[in-house]
């Protein structure tokens, strides 16, 4: 699938090379590249994963790097449904109105 200018993507670059990074830092980190992944509207006129191409973030800044994904969307969730909190609102809500009676 070709990406063209204007496009929604994902890239991804090498910062900085183990070499490259602090000695300061723990020895598992030392060891492995600074990694960096980035959205953007593509600036090339056209490009394939794989690709080096430049991109101008939603706020306006331009980078480069690997073209990995056209149009990137989120793939996370929050888990599972937990049955016994689908009851919680409902419950509070008439512990809340109890106290209210109680007030009045």
């Amino acid at each position: 699938m070709d990406a063209k200018k204007g496009d929604w993507v994902r890239i991804h670059k090498i910062v900085l090379k183990p070499e490259e990074r602090s000695p300061h830092l723990p020895e598992d980190t030392q060891k492995v590249p600074l990694e960096m992944w980035d959205k953007g509207f593509l600036l090339n006129d056209v490009a394939n994963i794989g690709d080096e191409v430049e991109i101008e973030t939603y706020i306006g800044r331009k980078t480069s790097g690997t073209l990995i994904e056209i149009n990137p969307y989120y793939t996370h969730d929050f888990g599972k449904c937990v049955p016994e909190l689908l009851y919680i609102g409902r419950q509070v809500r008439s512990l809340i109105e109890e106290v209210g009676e109680r007030d009045d």
